[in-house]
Parts: C-alpha cells; structure tokens; sequence
C-alpha cells in the first residue's frame, strides 16, 4: 500500500530564487570564513606581541648592544686561535704551543674561562709579543682572522648583531682579548667596535706589560659603564650577550640581558631571573657542558690528541 500523499516529500526543481540563496550562502561562508581566520591571525599576533615586546627597538639610538666574544660570538677563545697563528709564524717554541694547546682543549671541553687558563695565556701572550711593533701583530691579526676564526662565527649570534645594527644601533664587542685582535674581529663582522684588553706600547712597540688588567669579569662591567657613559647611552634600553657566568656582572648592567651558549652556572642564573636564553649548539651534551658541537667530534679529539702529544714531547 502507497504512503499517504502528505508523507511523500515534494521534489521541487531548483528556482532563480533557490539558486540566488545558495550562492548567497557560500558568499557569507566564505566572508565568515576569512574574517575569523583574519581575527586569529590578529590575536595570536597581540599573544606573542604581549609575550615579547619588539626588540631590538628600531631607532633607539640611546641603546646599544654589547656582545661578549669566546663561544658567544666565536667558538673557542680568541687568544689561543691567535697565539697558533703566532706559533705558525715561529714567533714562539713548541713549548709554549702546548700551553696554549692545553688551554683551548680545557675551553672546548668545559665551555667556561678559567682564571687560572686565562692568566698562564695572558703571561705567554706578552711575552710573545715583547718587543714587536703594534703594526706589525696587527697585520698578522688580520692574516690570523682569515685561517682561524672567520668560520668559527656563530651564524645566529651574528643574526642578534646585525638586528641590532639594521635598529640603527650600535654594536660592540666585550673581551678579554687582544683589543687589537677584537678590533679587528669587529670590523670583519661590520660592527661598531671592540672594548678589550690594552697591552702597554711605546712608540709603538710592545713592552711585554698591561695597562690596568684583563678586560675580564667586572673589568668588563666597568667598561661598558664608561663606555655608555661617554656615548650618552641609556644602558636599561641597552643588550649584553655573553655566555659565561665570569660577565654576569656585565648581563646585570643593562636592561636586556641575553645568555647565549651558557654556562651551567649563567643558565642556572639567567632562569632565575628570566632572562632570555639563546643556543646556537647542537646535541644534548653541548647544552648541558658548553661544548661547541659545531666544531665536531673529530676536531675536539684531534685537539686533545694534539695536547697530549706536546705535552709528552716538553716532558
């Protein structure tokens, strides 16, 4: 028996009317659809504007930024890169090489300055450099950029640098090393310029001496105190970057303090203050102990190697 009439559904062809109020729909779906993605888009970006304020901020020319140079800016340290140049060139005996050999090997393994490192490669330093004219290690410091450090630049601590140059702020470099050699660092990367250790010249010639102490530490600190001082900088609008827990002294100075590759002791420190961490190494050892990963396994026990077979030989 059929269904009753008024149970059946009535098939009606689509109409003008009918057609015009589908389209209609799928136009206002549409619509709808980009103005709520629209509107997502727009909060996530107030969440992460909220999150983390612009930075560096363009045209802030009362700020400035301030970058630490041993595994902040350059893996390893500088001097030692240097001091085997020297050696390369026979400025010095094998001796004396595997004192600086010993040096960079702790660096790499342990990822922090030691004092006790720091001041043996600063009495070798002078030494080596007694008597020689400021020209001529500066000439060589240009030759030594080029076969030792040039490819050890972290490629993201280099990205932090320019966002500040590109903010029409200027950059400086913070080092214990050489201000000689860190000048010369500076100028290769297009930054502003270098505070760094200043050996005593006459006439320009080495005297084997320092003027004051290592740029190390709270020395660095007091550097870029005077520094901002004479430049008219704002140093709570001004960056620090650094890796070692030795320039906390120097991070606490300034409003925007960065750990880059950090120390275990300057990680502990920089969580506790919330301030902002960067890590441009590679591997799970690498950010507990500070091991510049980028240079490789092979380079590190080849390094070693190297040590261990000078100091044999001395023996």
């Amino acid at each position: 028996m059929a269904p009753p009439g008024w149970l059946t559904p009535r098939r009606r062809s689509a109409t003008a009317r009918s057609v015009l109020a589908g389209e209609a729909a799928a136009e206002a779906a549409r619509k709808t659809s980009q103005q709520l993605e629209q509107e997502r888009e727009e909060a996530l970006a107030a969440e992460a504007a909220a999150a983390e304020p612009e930075f560096p901020v363009v045209g802030d020319t009362r700020a400035a930024a301030f970058f630490d140079l041993d595994n902040t800016v350059m893996q390893g340290a500088a001097i030692f890169h240097f001091g085997r140049g020297l050696y390369k060139r026979k400025f010095f005996q094998r001796r004396e090489l595997a004192r600086f050999a010993w040096a960079q090997v702790w660096f790499r393994l342990a990822g922090v300055e030691d004092p006790e490192h720091m001041q043996e490669a600063r009495d070798s330093a002078l030494s080596i450099v007694k008597g020689h004219r400021v020209s001529e290690l500066m000439a060589i410091g240009e030759e030594i950029y080029d076969e030792y450090m040039a490819d050890r630049i972290w490629p993201g601590t280099r990205a932090l640098a320019q966002a500040h140059l590109d903010a029409g702020q200027k950059v400086w470099l913070v080092t214990a090393a050489p201000v000689e050699t860190a000048t010369i660092i500076a100028r290769r990367l297009g930054l502003t310029g270098a505070l760094g250790t200043v050996a005593e010249s006459v006439d320009g010639v080495y005297t084997g001496k320092l003027v004051g102490e290592l740029l190390h530490g709270p020395a660095k600190a007091e550097a870029v105190r005077a520094l901002a001082a004479a430049e008219g900088l704002d140093l709570a609008r001004c960056a620090a970057y650094s890796d070692s827990h030795n320039d906390i002294p120097m991070l606490s100075l300034v409003g925007h303090p960065y750990a880059v590759n950090p120390d275990t002791k300057l990680r502990r420190h920089a969580k506790d203050r919330d301030w902002r961490l960067r890590d441009y190494r590679t591997g799970r050892k690498a950010a507990k102990v500070g091991i510049p990963a980028a240079a490789g396994v092979g380079a590190l026990a080849g390094g070693t190697a190297a040590a261990l077979a000078l100091h044999r030989r001395r023996r």
